[in-house]
């Protein structure tokens, strides 16, 4: 005892939380795989599910953040259990069974489903897929889950691999190099409309959980704090709108109309680009979503007519024509150009307080449906208690313009409501279609540019599981 009180009084003072590291070096290390769902660099920076919500817990935090996208699950698991990162943020599922790692609360169900190239005879069922060419993300949870279903199954054999991502196993279904890929329903939602000859199949094993992964020594100050964000925006619906805003929307684009879109993407978009970028210079808005915003309109046809008189690439009324000037409606450099000037003066005349991207939504949805219309579903809104301000609230507000209690009670009356939701949400995914076809970062998987190695040779990624014996 009275070694003890002679000791220095350093030595009795506790070392720095993993917490109080952060706060002290004043960012948080973060490794991720480079990948739709999770982190790539988009024509605004840095952008995906998992970098949205990691840079929100470092503003949590009142730290920067710093991603290190360089990894594989393999690498990115042993950078956190050899303490070179503050934790994982890339698509793992909950695992308790990880030796080294520790995980937060749940953040995402991750439902694994089988997906299948279009022509070839639909698995229904786990027997199905004996004999069939399956490929897996190694260390992703899908691998995990067919081991337990080959103990139903023996003779199920698969090909894993570390080294691809999801994209990359769609695309070689699309490519007769796979006939089946078992990945997360939300992996296939983000992806699915780039690769249109895949199509789902039916869901396999118990939903795991997407959780952060962080080191199992030391204090779990770090963790905790993650945790405490994490129920913090679950309770204020911040998850589900970041949920939402990535994976919530994939059930209205057949795969016919994206694989036509991707044909006259390629065929009758390039008479058009030089024309949409300079109205995107002229106004501000990304010249992809001017394109989309024409392909909805006419399919990109200068000569466009409808029954009700609106003509032209943008399709444009005469009243709008003569409002912004346009003399020649079926001149395509005319129409783009007024469009989208039109645009511009729309997302102008909107209240100030209606923020990105919702503003932009509701820009595309008065283009359609007139501004009259959506200032009066926006007052729904008011009356039900929502916000209208936000896009999610006047989407479902807008329909209600087709039914009499509600269109008696605004100013600008009847309107078909309905159309403008679909208008918009296939424009957006028209966009992001223009926006994986066109982005030029190598770290991201290009439609049709990206070199696939055979299976065969030194180069194969794959290593095979093969049926138990």
């Amino acid at each position: 005892m009275a070694l003890a009180l002679l000791l220095p009084e350093k030595t009795l003072i506790a070392p720095p939380s993993r917490l109080d590291d952060v706060r002290t070096r004043d960012f948080l290390q973060v490794v991720t795989r480079n990948s739709p769902t999770t982190y790539y660099r988009g024509r605004q920076g840095p952008t995906g599910f998992e970098y949205e919500l990691a840079r929100d817990f470092a503003d949590y935090l009142g730290v920067s953040l710093s991603m290190d996208a360089e990894h594989n699950i393999e690498s990115l698991t042993r950078s956190v259990r050899d303490d070179q990162a503050d934790f994982a943020a890339a698509t793992l599922p909950l695992d308790l069974s990880e030796q080294g790692l520790r995980f937060t609360r749940p953040i995402l169900e991750l439902q694994a489903m089988v997906v299948y190239r279009r022509g070839m005879q639909p698995p229904r069922e786990l027997e199905d897929l004996v004999g069939k060419r399956i490929g897996v993300i190694k260390g992703a949870g899908t691998s995990l889950i067919l081991h337990e279903l080959q103990q139903q199954l023996p003779e199920l054999s698969w090909k894993e691999t570390g080294e691809l991502e999801v994209a990359d196993l769609l695309q070689r279904i699309e490519e007769d190099s796979l006939d089946v890929a078992v990945v997360y329903a939300h992996q296939f939602k983000l992806n699915r409309l780039f690769f249109p000859n895949v199509e789902n199949g039916f869901t396999v094993g118990d939903p795991l959980t997407l959780a952060w992964a962080f080191p199992a020594q030391g204090d779990i100050s770090l963790l905790s704090a993650a945790n405490d964000f994490l129920e913090t925006r679950s309770e204020d619906g911040t998850l589900d709108q970041l949920v939402d805003q990535y994976f919530g929307h994939d059930d209205y684009l057949e795969y016919v109309g994206a694989r036509t879109f991707i044909r006259q993407a390629r065929e009758r978009l390039p008479r058009y680009i030089d024309t949409f970028k300079q109205a995107a210079r002229d106004t501000g808005i990304d010249w992809k979503l001017l394109a989309a915003v024409g392909y909805q309109e006419s399919h990109w046809q200068p000569k466009a007519t409808s029954p009700t008189g609106v003509r032209g690439l943008m399709m444009l009324t005469n009243a709008t024509a003569r409002e912004m000037n346009v003399a020649n409606r079926l001149d395509p450099v005319q129409s783009i150009d007024g469009g989208s000037r039109y645009l511009v003066s729309i997302k102008g005349r909107l209240p100030e307080g209606i923020q990105e991207p919702d503003r932009t939504w509701m820009t595309l949805a008065a283009y359609n449906v007139g501004l009259g219309h959506l200032l009066d579903a926006r007052r729904i809104v008011r009356m039900k208690g929502g916000n209208p301000d936000h896009w999610k609230d006047v989407r479902e507000a807008l329909p209600l313009l087709q039914k009499r209690q509600w269109y008696q009670q605004v100013r600008y009356g009847y309107a078909r409501g309905g159309e403008p939701v679909i208008y918009v949400r296939n424009i957006r995914r028209y966009y992001e279609i223009l926006n994986y076809v066109y982005r030029s970062q190598q770290q991201f998987y290009q439609l049709n540019e990206r070199q696939i190695t055979d299976d065969e040779g030194d180069n194969n990624p794959f290593d095979t599981v093969p049926p138990i014996l």
